[in-house]
This record gives C-alpha cells, structure tokens and sequence, in this order.
C-alpha cells in the first residue's frame, strides 16, 4: 500500500527540507546562503489554484496576473462559475480558446466529482499527476506546478520550466539550458526534497535576474 505524500505546509517544513537538501548536495549551499530566508509561497487553495497553474501556462507572469484580476473581479475563479462561463466572457478576461476549454474541463471534472484535490493532496504523487494529466489541456509542467505550490508535495521537479532549466545551468556551470527528460534526471540527485531543490532555484533565477521572486513565471 502507498504511503501518503509527504508534504511541505509550514516554514519549518520548508527549513527541514533545505538542511535535507544540503546534506544531499553541496553544491547548493552557496544558493541557499545567497537567498536568505525562502518564503513558504503557495497557490489560491483548491480548484483556484490549479485555474491559477493553467492561466499561467505559456505566458509571462504579469500577463497571467493581469487575467487572473479579470477573472477574479468577475468572481470566476471557482469550478462551478468557470463551469458556467461563456465564450464572450473568455474572451474579455483574456482566455485563449484553448485555455478557456481546459479550464471548464477541470470545473466540470471537479463538480462532478472525477478530480478530487483533497484527495489528491495526500495521495502518491504518481497517483496525483496522473489524475490530473488526464484532464484535458492539462500537461506534465501544469500539473507538476500545482502539487508542489498548490498542494505542497515534497518531491516534485517541473523539468519543463524555463526558470528552473536557466538557474540549473547557472548554477551547475552547463554549457546549455538542461532540458525535458534530461534536466529531469539531473534533479533526481536531490530526491526526496525535489520541491525544495525547485524553490531554491526560482529564487537563485529571481537573484540572477535581478527580479523580485513574485516576477518569476512561477510560482
């Protein structure tokens, strides 16, 4: 029988899983000193948060915000309003028609019961990204995003962030962006705090870019 997920939920689960991290890999200590104190940054809580994940797919971080406060002076950030949702509506909020297909997919998954977040909260995270990579629109970086800010798992690594691929190059000293199945056995080094092996990174790639953290694409 599986065990539940291990989870990241407080900032001392952040501080136990950094000493972690540096016991597995050396390397990063440098990083770690340079970032200070890592903020516990998560996600809106349940299906908001993965709507979040999704608007934000393929699109700077100001442009996800910016239809996000579209959608949320709209109050349609819930599954059953997005369920609802028409295309004019899409339209005006600044949804793609693909987005716009994925996110009322998702509501209707979630309303009728077929994705469960609760659930998926404490389940293996081989059972949770399947569960959601079988939703419709809804790939590997979406899904990987939303269980480590969104539901706190403890060892996820989205190897598809662009982010995520810079820092690493940056920091490993790679001659070229580490990418999709090989930037993912990279991280495997640092199983089982992959997740806080990602949030180092985005805040090395926020220091790097001389950005505040809340610019990266995400989180």
């Amino acid at each position: 029988m599986s065990l539940p997920a291990r989870r990241l939920v407080t900032t001392a689960d952040l501080e136990t899983a950094l000493d972690a991290l540096m016991r597995i890999d050396p390397r990063l200590e440098p990083i770690r000193a340079a970032a200070g104190v890592l903020p516990l940054r998560h996600l809106p809580e349940g299906f908001a948060g993965l709507a979040f994940v999704i608007v934000s797919q393929m699109v700077s971080r100001a442009a996800a915000t910016a239809i996000w406060q579209r959608m949320e002076a709209a109050e349609a950030t819930g599954a059953a309003r997005l369920a609802q949702s028409s295309p004019q509506e899409h339209r005006a909020w600044g949804l793609s028609r693909a987005k716009a297909a994925t996110l009322t997919a998702a509501a209707e998954a979630s309303l009728a019961g077929h994705l469960d977040l609760k659930a998926l909260a404490v389940a293996p995270a081989e059972q949770a990204f399947s569960a959601l990579t079988r939703l419709r629109g809804i790939g590997p970086w979406t899904a990987e995003v939303y269980l480590l800010l969104g539901l706190g798992h403890a060892d996820i690594f989205p190897a598809g962030d662009v982010a995520l691929q810079a820092a690493a190059q940056d920091v490993l000293g790679l001659e070229s962006r580490p990418k999709g199945p090989d930037f993912a056995e990279i991280a495997k080094v640092w199983s089982p705090e992959r997740s806080v092996a990602a949030r180092l990174l985005w805040a090395h790639y926020a220091r790097i870019k001389a950005a505040p953290l809340s610019a990266v694409p995400l989180p």
